[in-house]
């Protein structure tokens, strides 16, 4: 049962958070969200009952998600500008309510199939139904539904799924209900223990496995799809925001906007907008160590990489921003900032707690420069700066991630003491078992095909020497009856008179 939050400590909250913003500038945070801390409690409130009112760990949620919402742009995200080819496949869409009066927030496993399509478009849609949802909800929590039936191991992707449960813990507070999964093969049960290391004691109790037949302990038969045993017989197809609202008030207007496809890759999207971008090299004016990997090594109870970026030119002041293909998995520290001519700065890359380090080597840093006048720039001008860098000599280094030899034995983030490093040791020995499963298990499906085929030729040979056979025998009796009938009317021939 949640806890109360009074008046008092939305207020408190709401100027622990003003109060930050003062030294942190206002262009730090999305006018859209800022709006919504000042003038409006009910997200304030959500943040208190996610962290059970302690106001500490909400206000540092709370800037976690708004830093995080001005990054991946979250607020312009609408279905004019993600994947919509992907949004109309169905594998993620809402619809139903569970007993709670909860909508569903439904992930059809057997219809997505991992490595397919581009993570970062797939990461956009999930955060375009999320925003969708907020908004149709007015922030009423939803239930995750995990349709796992037909599910086979190639449409398993343990990426994707854990995305999906960091938004819920991260970003979007008290926005969940309940975590079901329904129909999941035994083979995969390894893969929600180790979703189950991600999360809160109190956020594992909400994850519920059901099969057809108990279902209707958690969503009503009238709620729930005929495919899953219910009396529902919708079938989905896209309706974009807009039309469904039109369609709420009795007034569809259709849509007739031509669909814009936009790159959902933060660092794709840092290319757009510069008037003469390029590709920054070791002999650029911003020099970059190391210069093509992060490597990260353990720090305490944290595992961060170390960039030292150096302005070699004695002459220009230049201003340096960093972003990544992962900003839900990394906290970068400064990400932008100046450097006076000869001006050396150190960045450090911390990889947050409950990512593993195998997927490091798809994640990439970009850092771009650019000469300044000044360097005594605030944060406000910093910002407002990288914002529109038209007409500006951009260059660009990229860096790709990995782990320093002493990590490769563990692959997990060690969140508190020994304890906490056995646990994670564990979880990366289960992951990697996990793997060789899936690869023994893809391998023992393309043997049993394949004894099958066999099988089917082997018993269509039979069957036709079958006939065969059957078929000389028989035409074998009756040569043999003709003879013997021959034989005997000679016999007559020659012994009448």
């Amino acid at each position: 049962m949640s806890v109360e939050v009074t008046a008092k400590q939305i207020q408190d909250l709401r100027s622990a958070f003003l109060k930050d913003l003062e030294s942190k500038g206002e262009s730090s945070v999305h006018p859209d969200d800022l709006e919504r801390v000042k003038s409006g409690d009910e997200w304030l409130r959500r943040f208190l009952l996610h962290h059970d009112a302690a106001e500490k760990e909400a206000l540092a949620m709370l800037w976690e998600a708004v830093l995080w919402r001005k990054e991946f742009k979250t607020n312009e995200i609408n279905d004019t500008n993600v994947n919509v080819d992907f949004l109309k496949e169905g594998v993620l869409f809402a619809h139903g309510k569970d007993k709670d009066g909860c909508t569903l927030f439904i992930f059809k496993c057997k219809k997505h199939q991992k490595g397919q399509k581009d993570f970062e478009d797939i990461k956009r849609c999930v955060i375009y139904w999320l925003e969708r949802l907020e908004r149709q909800e007015k922030g009423k929590p939803v239930t995750i539904f995990f349709d796992m039936e037909g599910c086979g191991v190639s449409n398993v992707d343990m990426e994707l799924i854990k995305y999906i449960i960091h938004v819920f813990k991260q970003y979007y507070p008290f926005f969940l209900n309940y975590i079901i999964i329904l129909e999941m093969a035994w083979i995969l049960n390894a893969v929600f223990k180790v979703i189950k290391t991600m999360l809160p004691e109190k956020a594992v109790q909400k994850i519920k496995f059901v099969k057809k037949n108990d279902l209707n302990q958690f969503v009503d038969p009238d709620q729930a799809l005929k495919c899953w045993g219910g009396n529902d017989n919708y079938s989905f197809v896209f309706v974009p925001e807009a039309e469904e609202n039109a369609v709420v008030n009795n007034s569809i207007t259709p849509s007739n906007k031509k669909v814009h496809f936009a790159d959902g890759s933060p660092m794709s999207d840092s290319n757009t907008g510069f008037g003469d971008s390029k590709e920054q090299g070791d002999g650029g004016i911003l020099k970059v160590q190391p210069s093509n990997i992060i490597t990260f090594a353990k720090e305490g109870n944290e595992l961060v990489g170390t960039l030292e970026l150096h302005n070699t030119d004695n002459q220009i002041n230049i201003s340096y921003k960093m972003k990544t293909t992962s900003p839900e998995k990394f906290r970068v520290r400064p990400s932008l900032g100046c450097l006076a001519p000869g001006g050396r700065a150190t960045v450090s890359v911390t990889l947050l707690p409950g990512f593993q380090l195998g997927g490091l080597s798809r994640d990439k840093f970009l850092v771009m420069s650019m000469p300044v006048d000044i360097v005594e720039l605030s944060p406000q001008e910093l910002a407002e700066l990288w914002k529109n860098p038209t007409n500006k000599n951009v260059s660009q280094h990229r860096l790709s991630c990995a782990q320093s030899g002493d990590l490769a034995k563990n692959g997990s983030v060690i969140a508190t003491g020994a304890t906490m490093e056995t646990e994670q040791n564990q979880i990366s020995q289960l992951s990697n078992r996990l793997t060789q499963l899936i690869e023994c298990q893809s391998q023992l499906h393309t043997s049993v095909k394949r004894t099958q085929t066999l099988q089917w030729i082997t018993m269509f040979i039979v069957i036709v020497l079958s006939f065969i056979t059957i078929w000389v025998l028989k035409h074998s009796a009756h040569d043999n009856s003709s003879s013997q009938f021959c034989y005997k009317n000679e016999e007559v021939a020659n012994t009448s008179p």
